[in-house]
């Protein structure tokens, strides 16, 4: 559940507009409102609860020298910061709860250095633009949202948790996935931090709380041109046993995602592709692993709808498979109709797809199904992002609790704007111990944690 929120406080612009007189900026409150604002208007909840949040001011730094200063003068007028990468998260990461600076990384884009098996980047790079720097040495980035498009490197770091690519490299924060984060500190005179390996869980999906991360490296795997395929099953029951029967035999996967026929009506671009009668798994699969796929979906009694490597993908006007999975069903659904939201749910290992079953039959057209495979820890990890019929607050808690206590399911709450209600359930100590060394004056995107309290900032 949501925490209380903090009142919006006044500031010394003149002050610090002359500190960081060069540096761009705009107080065009248009600008600022749109730059305060993320995917938070998923939840009905968040919209309610923070929707109303604006920053004061947008900055856009150039190059990390900029950013020092503005950290310096943010720090000296005790002006909070909240970061902003491609906006693309979905709970309130880049609402401004408390007003001040917007801090815009987009055009810290540099790819500094690649090598094999990692990339150093600066964290304001868009995904995209990266995974296609790095192709082009035969290389590709372990995972990335569904949002690959608009999200950034460093946002998809401070914020999410894995995504398309998961199934295969397990999620952000196993082993491999990071290797190195440079930390700028937000004091009068701001310092460099650098993380490396395990020590980068200090400010990863910290949602921008506790350090400015300008530069990242992150784990690169030889390329694959995956073949972008849809496959149509009877039953939604089918479509996961074919799921985890893939996974049994190893098919090699980027991406496998079962969503339920009640979908296809949001997934306007496929047409027979993905017909109201049928349920459907979107994959993307190596090419040498498509006999072995097109005879386990025949096995299963299904049909194989189409198979398209990106290029091909492009030509037929289709989306790729990343952008029909993941919270992407739940963006397509909201774009096509109002009142639906969403829940994101962990299931008891092993996976049982009767529970799934039961599930659909006890909440019939209230919930749409969608399953996500993925490894978490080197284990077989089931998500589900179902969507959801919202009928109020109070429901949707009793769902929630539904799902944990009579399914045994854990909820990570898309419907909270703090770390620990939001996913992680508990105070993570380590992140706010280094809360303590690089933002003391607990200046970065204040309200985001329970963990860090007023008695902890520090007294001049």
């Amino acid at each position: 559940m949501n925490a209380p929120l903090n009142v919006k406080r006044s500031y010394d612009w003149d002050g610090f507009l002359a500190d960081i007189s060069g540096i761009r900026s705009h107080n065009d409150p248009k600008q600022v409102e749109l730059r305060s604002r993320d995917y938070f208007w998923y939840s009905p909840i968040l919209t309610e609860d923070i929707g109303h949040f604006v920053g004061d001011l947008l900055v856009v730094p150039q190059n990390q020298e900029e950013v020092k200063r503005i950290a310096a003068a943010a720090a000296k007028y005790r002006i909070p910061i909240t970061m902003r990468g491609g906006g693309t998260g979905n709970y309130g990461q880049c609402v401004p709860f408390e007003g001040g600076i917007i801090l815009d990384m987009t055009k810290l884009d540099r790819i500094i250095k690649i090598e094999d098996g990692r990339v150093r980047v600066e964290a304001g790079a868009r995904i995209s633009r990266l995974d296609d720097a790095v192709r082009e040495t035969g290389q590709e980035l372990l995972m990335y949202p569904s949002t690959r498009r608009t999200a950034t490197i460093g946002g998809f770091i401070s914020g999410g948790s894995g995504g398309i690519g998961s199934l295969r490299h397990g999620m952000l924060r196993d082993v491999g996935s990071l290797y190195y984060a440079k930390v700028l500190t937000v004091e009068e005179e701001p310092r460099i931090i650098e993380l490396f390996d395990a020590d980068i869980q200090k400010v990863q999906h910290a949602y921008g709380t506790n350090g400015i991360i300008l530069e990242l490296e992150v784990g690169l795997t030889k390329a694959t041109d995956w073949i972008h395929t849809a496959a149509l099953f009877d039953s939604y029951e089918t479509a996961l046993n074919f799921s985890l029967k893939a996974l049994e035999t190893k098919l090699d996967c980027y991406l496998l995602t079962t969503v339920d026929r009640r979908f296809s009506r949001f997934y306007t671009k496929f047409g027979d592709l993905f017909p109201s009668d049928k349920d459907a798994i979107f994959a993307m699969i190596a090419p040498e692993e498509m006999s072995r796929y097109e005879a386990l979906v025949a096995e299963f009694g299904g049909k194989v709808s189409f198979a398209m490597n990106m290029e091909d993908i492009h030509k037929n006007g289709l989306q790729p498979a990343y952008e029909c999975g993941w919270n992407h069903t739940t963006l397509m659904a909201l774009k096509a109709e109002p009142g639906w939201t969403y829940l994101q749910v962990a299931y008891p290992r092993p996976f049982d797809p009767s529970l799934v079953t039961a599930q659909m039959e006890r909440y019939g057209d209230k919930q749409y199904m969608h399953h996500e495979m993925a490894r978490l820890e080197g284990e077989v990890q089931i998500f589900s992002l179902p969507l959801v019929r919202y009928e109020g607050r109070d429901e949707m808690y009793r769902v929630i609790e539904e799902y944990q206590e009579k399914d045994g399911c854990g909820i990570y709450d898309p419907h909270a704007y703090t770390i620990e209600d939001g996913g992680m359930k508990t105070i993570d100590t380590l992140q706010i111990d280094f809360k303590k060394l690089a933002d003391p004056y607990g200046l970065l995107n204040p309200g985001k944690t329970r963990g860090w309290t007023e008695d902890m900032v520090k007294k001049d």
